[in-house]
């Protein structure tokens, strides 16, 4: 089994809205539905920009996407043009998003940068403003639009983004994000390209993207577990995992994952970085593990998106 291990060794691993309610679906399982991204902040509605409990504020390179707690001061200090816009889904649906451009006069490739567990937030669209910052048109939808009402701009709080997130399907997430892929590469700023980086929830969307959509250019999934073997049969896109060592619940799914794209002929590329927690990049100030598997794994993603769709 192949295992690209990052910061120092190996690790043994452990075995409402636009259209609210127009859209009749049941809950659907998923093993990052009930895990609250929120917890580890201590603030009210866990609104992601403080900071993580007991932890001070340090100071962050600017090359890689803010953590939590300075994701609203980078937004507010980013020279990029960055705008809210509606992308429709079909007749009736549209979802939210944030789109933010490059600083460059040329076209770019687009990715779409995927929340975690509880709908769009301040963070995502940080990820969303540091992808224009490395050349992309960084994309950051809502997929929980459609099961959300009142203000669609503000971040959800945990009880809004738990109740919500459950009624994702990944046949509705397809939906969503083959309409949001066509409407970034329809931009006229757009090149015909395309990737994907998703966290937690969204890394296993990320993943599954790969396996229904043949104009991925990229798929990369942090701390996100992967489709079934027979799902992964219909990637074509390669794809990039990013874990933290202190993660064994997501780690456990590593070694068949990996034999499977081995034995399927497929690209799928994960790294682990000792000592590092889940939700690692957005929660840099937790621990110096963190911290250091941030500031390797997205150097990592830049680098893999633009081999992969140029830019």
């Amino acid at each position: 089994m192949r295992m690209i291990l990052g910061v120092t060794a190996a690790l043994a691993i452990a075995g409402g809205g636009y259209a609210a309610g127009r859209v009749q679906a049941a809950p659907v399982s998923d093993d990052h539905a009930t895990h609250d991204m929120h917890d580890m902040y201590d603030l009210p509605d866990n609104r992601h920009n403080g900071a993580a409990k007991g932890v001070s504020p340090v100071v962050q390179p600017a090359n890689i996407p803010a953590s939590a707690t300075t994701a609203a001061a980078r937004i507010a200090a980013s020279p990029r043009h960055a705008e809210w816009v509606a992308i429709k889904v079909n007749d009736t649906d549209s979802v939210m998003a944030w789109v933010v451009y490059p600083e460059r006069k040329d076209k770019a490739p687009v990715v779409i940068a995927l929340h975690e567990n509880t709908g769009i937030n301040t963070w995502t669209r940080g990820v969303a403003d540091q992808l224009a910052a490395d050349g992309f048109i960084g994309i950051a939808p809502d997929l929980t639009t459609m099961f959300r009402s009142g203000d669609l701009k503000a971040d959800p709080t945990s009880d809004q983004g738990r109740a919500a997130i459950g009624k994702v399907t990944p046949e509705i997430g397809t939906r969503i994000l083959d309409a949001v892929a066509q409407y970034g590469m329809s931009l006229p700023a757009a090149l015909p390209k395309y990737g994907i980086v998703g966290f937690c929830w969204g890394g296993a969307r990320s993943f599954l993207h790969a396996t229904t959509s043949p104009r991925l250019g990229a798929s990369v999934v942090y701390y996100g577990s992967p489709p079934s073997a027979e799902q992964m049969a219909q990637i074509a896109a390669p794809v990039l995992g990013l874990y933290g060592g202190n993660d064994a619940r997501i780690n456990a799914t590593i070694p068949a994952a990996d034999s499977t794209m081995q034995r399927l002929e497929k690209s799928y590329e994960p790294h682990i970085f000792e000592g590092a927690g889940h939700g690692f990049l957005r929660d840099q100030e937790r621990n110096p593990a963190n911290a250091s598997a941030a500031g390797e794994a997205w150097p990592k993603t830049v680098a893999f998106l633009r081999a992969r769709l140029g830019t």
